[in-house]
């Protein structure tokens, strides 16, 4: 098995569950469908990787959808941090000595993002794909360091300055990948359809 893992996280596309901000804009039926969208984009993404996904759901582990032959897990743990966490010490236990991890709420990121963050990690501990909105579509690591998972504002615009500010403090080395947009609201994914 590769020492190269990545992980993805995502959710079942249930009405009421799913990208709950687009919803109260255009409705739950319709925030559906657009995450049935970026479910798809991040399907076929994982399907150009060299490296195989290992997927983990964030409600309950759906045997019959379109991860069939990836390997399935259930995140554990309080908040999104401690779910992060517990699956990166996971795939490190497993032998993994990279872990990256992305979300399925970014229509902009492409195989050569994944093959990016892998090779930054050969010269630095962390490395973060930003995301517009002061969060991160990605999270590679050469370690489980847990102290980036912990006590930090999920889905906050300053997620992404303090996260750095820990980084530089605790002397971990980190690079920045280029930075893409997450679809968090309707305007982000009526952005992205209207792209030239």
């Amino acid at each position: 098995m590769t020492d190269e893992h990545v992980i993805i996280f995502v959710k079942n596309p249930v009405p009421g569950t799913v990208k709950t901000r687009i919803a109260r804009t255009v409705g739950n039926d319709q925030a559906t469908t657009v995450y049935r969208h970026l479910l798809r984009h991040t399907q076929a993404l994982a399907s150009q990787l060299t490296v195989r996904p290992v997927v983990y759901y964030g409600d309950f582990i759906n045997p019959d959808d379109g991860w069939n032959g990836y390997p399935k897990h259930l995140q554990t743990g309080d908040d999104l941090g401690q779910r992060m966490l517990h699956a990166f010490r996971e795939q490190f236990e497993a032998g993994a000595t990279r872990v990256v991890i992305i979300g399925s709420d970014c229509l902009d990121i492409t195989p050569a993002h994944i093959g990016q963050a892998f090779e930054a990690l050969n010269d630095h501990d962390v490395v973060i794909g930003p995301a517009m909105d002061g969060g991160y579509y990605l999270l590679g690591m050469r370690a489980p360091f847990a102290f980036v998972f912990e006590n930090k504002p999920w889905s906050q615009p300053e997620l992404l300055p303090l996260t750095l500010a820990e980084l530089t403090k605790q002397k971990i080395t980190y690079t920045l990948l280029e930075y893409l947009s997450d679809i968090d609201e309707w305007a982000d994914y009526e952005a992205h359809l209207n792209k030239p």
